[in-house]
């Protein structure tokens, strides 16, 4: 015998039309929100940013493949790691289904780390995927953009992340349970785990110039992690005790 409430269908659809307000109240929150982020100024990116990608060194005007607009997934793959970090392999598992969508309607998705070209690639194929990766190793991008540090910067605190200085699990000495397995899995310690974060940043192609006009991090990434917006329908919801996925080749063939 369950021990949820339980009703009759007219109980279930009373409850259901009322919860049906509250989740319209949140759809017109989050237009609203999106209204905002389009109306955030534009801050033209004026250093020459250098990548390596398959088709050879780029700029970051290269990224945006000929469309106006560019959003780059800040993929935790840091030099050092072994394999790319498993909360970010799950959130990218959805990129090639809608990466077509968006390359149609103007709008270039891209994946970026620090690691060697060699070694996103490689992994790349491991995984399946398709959607392009490009290394930016050796440059400012991803320090520019917070989700990289150096050694001096974490040891001294002086790590910004989330627009908050210090806070955050992965700052914490010593490290969450979390974050020492994920880096075991990516075959390195916490604290090189913890020199790149993830996230996400646009931007905009016009009149010859680039502009960034936006960046999120940490569960500002919620909303972009297909997984989860599934298991918040689901009767039991993301039920969680801890960190439970894995890459997709890693889970037991159901």
């Amino acid at each position: 015998m369950t021990n949820h409430l339980t009703g009759t269908r007219a109980e279930w659809l009373t409850a259901r039309r009322a919860l049906l307000d509250a989740e319209k109240t949140l759809t017109r929150q989050s237009d609203e929100l999106a209204r905002r982020r389009q109306a955030l100024p534009w801050v033209r990116v004026d250093k020459a940013y250098r990548f390596d990608t398959e088709d050879g060194p780029a700029t970051l005007d290269d990224l945006f493949g000929g469309r106006s607009q560019l959003l780059v997934y800040h993929f935790m793959f840091g030099p050092d790691y072994k394999a790319g970090c498993p909360s970010c392999s799950a959130l990218a598992d959805g990129f090639d289904g809608f990466a077509i969508h968006l390359a149609n309607h103007d709008v270039t998705l891209m994946a970026v780390s620090r690691a060697p070209l060699a070694k996103l690639l490689a992994y790349r194929e491991r995984m399946g995927w398709h959607f392009p990766w490009a290394s930016s190793d050796g440059g400012e991008f991803n320090f520019d953009f917070n989700v990289s540090f150096t050694e001096t910067q974490q040891r001294t605190g002086d790590v910004e992340y989330n627009y908050a200085r210090a806070g955050h699990a992965m700052d914490m000495d010593p490290p969450p349970a979390a974050v020492a397995q994920f880096a075991a899995t990516c075959g390195t310690d916490a604290a090189t785990y913890a020199r790149d974060r993830p996230g996400m940043s646009a931007f905009v192609r016009e009149d010859g110039a680039v502009y960034h006009t936006y960046s999120t991090y940490a569960r500002g990434l919620d909303g972009l992690w297909g997984m989860y917006q599934w298991l918040d329908r689901a009767p039991l919801g993301r039920n969680e005790t801890g960190v439970w996925w894995r890459r997709h080749d890693e889970y037991a063939r159901c």
